[in-house]
């Protein structure tokens, strides 16, 4: 009976399992808001680490700190009145890691200072494997700068991943995070879940990823993109972005910090672009990879700019569908579509594609006079194969003959925004350089009289038209077409059926 017990002793202590919770308040951090905790957190990833992996415990407090410096399989678990500040080099003795040097990294030549860089921010990680960052708690980015800066000591992101694997973020929250809230660059098999960041530049950037779930976030970013999705050389290739799931996501442009407070304030006007504010969910503007197989549903726009679809450096865009959106109160174009040659990026790229589009249920209400939505290629490169379908769109209207009368400039390397092309000269949708675009069940009423067609059609080949009901004005006509081939149009207002092969011109 001795013996038995002895082995089955010795069976238990070879078999017990580590401690795998690390709490950072036993590895010296205060969390008093006053005292740098950088060392001590640093400190408790590294003995995870060691241990194998496992859980850095964050319990209530304020852990003010430097660069946290993430390692595989560790779970950062943020418990409910916790908050990680972000320290200022002005204030605290200490700084942010270095940016690592990157000869992709040319501002003017290829993507922005804040994308070529990963470890100036406070939470980093680069080339790991099963990482979480998980819990109630907060993070602040107090100390962050929102501009690409290269002096050295300086943050400008929140959360920055760089070539990771199997990621999780979910459930905490951002506030002011500086550049980027979350940037993630070359990361496979990223979850983004439940977050809600409220901050001063873009919430979530994510670049060269593929195999991505975003899921039930609330971003609120009136200063930039609040969701975007981009395909930089930041690497120093041109990596995809593909087969990536955005679910049931809000985003707005209501003043900073007013989301977090519940008082949901519209009192800033623009952006620091000079255009209205931000906000919204966009693929582009980097974009010298790819981007494919990308749904988008069941999310909400609300007082912020529309959704934007780009590419301009040379990415192919394709197999994208948007549906079951509700866009309210949308300051400029409620959809822009452009694929452009602005080319920032190696000096032989060529324009890319943008093409197998697929809208359907969107309900939209807009207020800019000046726009409308936009589908636009450049001579020689058509946006292709787009489909609108169960679109219901209300402006504020107030549009003139003479806004009417605008031609739009080409401006084929520029900077893509709708900002960009100055007052659009339809209210409903301005399309050019297009091929295979397809519109039915379509309602476009405005609140105030618009003395524009509802749809400029210029150098388009193949438009399919069907249930479109189009409020008018007397003498304004519902298309303004030009250079067109291969027009369909049927069951439009009191307008006859009939098919065109080729229209030079032409008013209906």
């Amino acid at each position: 009976m001795r013996a038995l017990y002895v082995l089955l002793l010795v069976s238990f202590t070879v078999f017990s399992f580590p401690n795998t919770h690390f709490n950072v308040r036993d590895f010296g951090a205060k969390g008093d808001g006053k005292t740098l905790d950088t060392e001590a957190v640093n400190a408790a990833i590294s003995k995870a680490s060691q241990a194998g992996g496992g859980t850095v415990y964050f319990p209530a407090g304020k852990y003010l700190s430097f660069s946290i410096r993430l390692k595989s399989n560790i779970t950062l678990y943020l418990d409910a009145g916790c908050t990680i500040i972000a320290a200022n080099m002005q204030e605290h003795s200490g700084k942010y890691d270095d940016p690592e040097p990157n000869i992709w990294g040319d501002s003017l030549h290829y993507q922005d200072f804040g994308h070529s860089h990963f470890r100036n921010s406070l939470i980093w990680g680069e080339d790991l494997d099963g990482v979480s960052i998980i819990g109630p708690g907060r993070i602040y980015g107090k100390g962050l700068q929102k501009w690409g800066d290269p002096k050295p000591g300086l943050g400008n992101k929140a959360i920055s991943l760089k070539k990771c694997r199997n990621v999780l973020l979910r459930d905490f929250t951002v506030l002011h995070g500086g550049h980027f809230a979350i940037l993630a660059t070359g990361v496979d098999n990223l979850t983004i879940n439940n977050l809600k960041i409220d901050t001063n530049r873009d919430a979530i950037d994510i670049d060269c990823c593929r195999h991505v779930r975003v899921s039930d976030c609330s971003l609120n970013s009136p200063n930039d993109d609040a969701l975007v999705l981009k395909a930089s050389y930041a690497l120093g290739y041109a990596a995809p972005t593909e087969n990536v799931t955005i679910t049931n996501c809000a985003v707005y442009g209501y003043d900073e910090g007013t989301f977090l407070d519940g008082t949901y304030q519209t009192t800033q006007l623009q952006a620091p672009d000079k255009g209205v504010v931000t906000g919204r969910i966009k693929l582009g503007t980097e974009s010298n990879g790819a981007f494919r197989n990308i749904t988008i549903s069941n999310c909400t726009f609300q007082h912020c700019r529309g959704l934007a679809l780009e590419t301009v450096d040379g990415a192919v865009l394709e197999n994208i569908t948007v549906s079951n959106i509700v866009m309210d109160d949308i300051l400029n174009a409620p959809f822009f579509l452009r694929l452009g040659s602005r080319m920032r990026g190696p000096k032989d790229a060529k324009p890319g594609s943008c093409k197998r589009i697929l809208v359907d249920n969107v309900v939209v209400t807009a207020n800019n006079p000046q726009y409308a939505s936009m589908i636009m290629g450049i001579p020689g490169y058509d946006v292709e194969d787009v489909v609108f379908s169960n679109v219901y769109i209300r402006i504020k209207g107030g549009g003139t003959k003479e806004q009417g009368a605008v031609v739009v400039p080409e401006k084929e390397t520029v900077y893509p925004d709708p900002q960009e092309f100055g007052k659009i000269p339809a209210w409903g949708f301005y399309i050019r350089h297009a091929k295979n675009i397809s519109m039915r069940h379509i309602t476009l009423e405005f609140e105030n009289r618009d003395y524009r067609p509802a749809f400029v059609i210029e150098d388009v080949k193949g438009v399919h038209l069907s249930d479109i009901q189009v409020e008018t004005m007397p003498g304004i006509p519902v298309f303004d077409l030009k250079d067109v081939t291969n027009l369909s149009i049927f069951r439009i207002n009191n307008l006859k059926d009939k098919e065109y092969k080729s229209i030079k011109t032409l008013k209906l």
